[in-house]
């Protein structure tokens, strides 16, 4: 068996600690990111996830600057820009884009600020592409703990949300009707998306935790349009894709110039969006058979006529 594996895992795969953490870690996170991301593309607030990713940078860099674990600056921040969106109005489709402007905007003025003074006062540019791009293999083991803790609150938010959150999802109307309190579940929502977004930040980079967050969700709802199913689909695609990019990315050690190896991200992320675009063949095939019937079918009426 090793015989046959040897040309896919590099000699040390299995055995090394830094490797173990980041399947694990790739493991976890990639199933947070599908039970909320599917929420999130149904609720069309994929801009929310894309605008706290990038604020994530916002806390990765303070943290840096004073300290601390990148997850607890990736945590915070996230937390505390959702708390922001909601306190502006996100009940209309206009006012949430709004709310997410402002705020992003903001945040990414003290993203730069904190990032300058990263590379001004430690003198290194290393902290700078790890905030941004990650890196699941920079990963210490004493940290997986809390980010299973985190991802065990995710889904147990998700889990408790799950009827109330879809009912909302598909007619907020509905759901006041209902009696669902539409804002308070829109709110520890939005809790679960900043906690998702944070860990997907720490995987995979803060500026890239969105391919992970949303694009696992919307190839697996392609496929399906029950929230359940789609969920598990889209945890399978974001963990393989996370679990096969950590493998390319450590070969990529050994690849010519060898000792330079390639991002886990860059695999990551190049992987959900072929994935995706897969996703939509099938969709494209009945689209073109339809077409094609319908073409076959006009076609004696007009001849009839002449």
């Amino acid at each position: 068996m090793s015989h046959f594996l040897v040309p896919v895992f590099e000699t040390g795969f299995f055995t090394s600690a830094t490797v173990q953490t980041a399947v694990l870690v790739g493991a976890t996170v990639p199933l947070v990111a599908a039970a909320v991301g599917v929420f999130t593309v149904m609720r069309g607030q994929s801009f929310a996830g894309h605008a706290l990713g990038d604020i994530g940078t916002t806390g990765g860099s303070g943290a840096f600057l004073v300290g601390v674990g990148p997850l607890w600056g990736f945590v915070a921040i996230s937390i505390v820009a959702a708390a922001a969106m909601e306190m502006i109005g996100i009940q209309r489709p206009r006012g949430r884009d709004l709310a997410t402007g402002i705020v992003l905007g903001a945040a990414l003025g003290l993203a730069a600020l904190f990032l300058y003074l990263d590379a001004t006062y430690h003198n290194t540019t290393g902290a700078t592409v790890t905030i941004l791009f990650g890196s699941i293999f920079t990963i210490a083991g004493s940290t997986t703990p809390a980010i299973v803790l985190l991802s065990v609150m995710v889904v147990a938010i998700v889990a408790v949300l799950y009827r109330p959150l879809l009912l909302s999802s598909v007619s907020a109307e509905l759901a006041a009707a209902r009696g669902i309190p539409v804002r308070a579940v829109g709110a520890l929502y939005l809790l679960a998306l900043a906690i998702a977004v944070a860990l997907a930040a720490m995987t995979i980079g803060a500026i890239l935790s969105t391919a992970l967050l949303i694009g696992p969700a919307a190839a697996a709802l392609r496929f399906t349009r029950r929230p359940g199913t789609a969920m598990l689909a889209a945890g399978a695609i974001g963990v393989g894709a996370t679990w096969l990019g950590i493998v390319l990315a450590y070969d990529s050690y050994y690849w010519p110039p060898v000792g330079h190896g390639w991002p886990v991200s860059f695999f990551v992320v190049t992987i959900i969006l072929v994935l995706y675009l897969l996703a939509g063949l099938p969709q494209l095939w009945q689209a073109r058979t339809r077409s094609a019937s319908a073409g076959i079918t006009r076609e004696p009426v007009a001849a009839g006529d002449r």
